[in-house]
């Protein structure tokens, strides 16, 4: 049914490009890895759209899986709700364009303090390295969008909840009440443990949030 899985996460706009490992060193990239972007990261976006081939994907790691739901799905449209902060810009209007194209019920909390988050994905061989520059996905307000009633009644309607970990660096608040909602009403909540540095220093909210997780994901590491 519509609204069916409900996903909340950090919508980033990836830039895809097939780089060398000279790029990689010159960042302090490994090969496979998942980070957030630094100060020392701020010149890579610029080099990697001038220097490489790059690709525009609509992206994020709760978005995406909810995205690949949805398709797997088909029918009806619609099945996968999504929400996350974006800014009010033209990257901000390519993600509503991509979520709309792939069915996905996006409600966007827009703000214009902050760009639209973007993700550089750094392709070697079979390894891809990301680097997130989270921005206006940082800047989601639990009070501000989750808990507008309209918004709240899309929350109610799931049956299935996905958050990966990444989101609790910026809304831990935000997980905790549909974590606690779907627990109340015997619907499964799933969270993915994303990336080491979630484990290493939000240990705090993850624990948290763990006594009410159905279905954990992780990778080997």
């Amino acid at each position: 049914s519509e609204n069916v899985l409900f996903g909340m996460g950090n919508p980033l706009l990836d830039i895809c490009a097939v780089v060398d490992k000279d790029f990689l060193d010159k960042y302090g990239l490994k090969p496979n890895d998942q980070i957030l972007a630094e100060e020392k990261h701020k010149e890579l976006f610029e080099e990697l759209v001038k220097k490489f081939k790059v690709e525009y994907h609509a992206g994020g790691s709760t978005q995406n899986s909810v995205k690949v739901a949805q398709w797997m799905i088909q029918s009806p449209y619609k099945a996968a709700t999504f929400f996350g902060c974006i800014g009010k810009d033209k990257f901000g209007e390519i993600l509503k364009k991509k979520a709309e194209e792939a069915h996905v019920d996006a409600h966007y909390y827009e703000q214009s303090e902050e760009p639209t988050g973007t993700c550089a994905a750094c392709i070697t061989s079979d390894n891809r390295s990301l680097v997130a520059n989270l921005a206006a996905a940082n800047c989601y307000k639990k009070e501000k969008h989750l808990d507008l009633e309209k918004n709240w009644k899309l929350v109610e309607k799931a049956k299935v909840y996905y958050i990966a970990g990444f989101f609790l660096t910026v809304s831990p608040e935000a997980v905790l009440k549909v974590a606690t909602q779907a627990s109340e009403n015997n619907k499964i909540f799933s969270l993915n443990l994303s990336a080491p540095f979630i484990s290493q220093f939000y240990k705090e909210p993850m624990m948290k949030v763990m006594p009410y997780v159905d279905v954990l994901f992780g990778n080997e590491t």
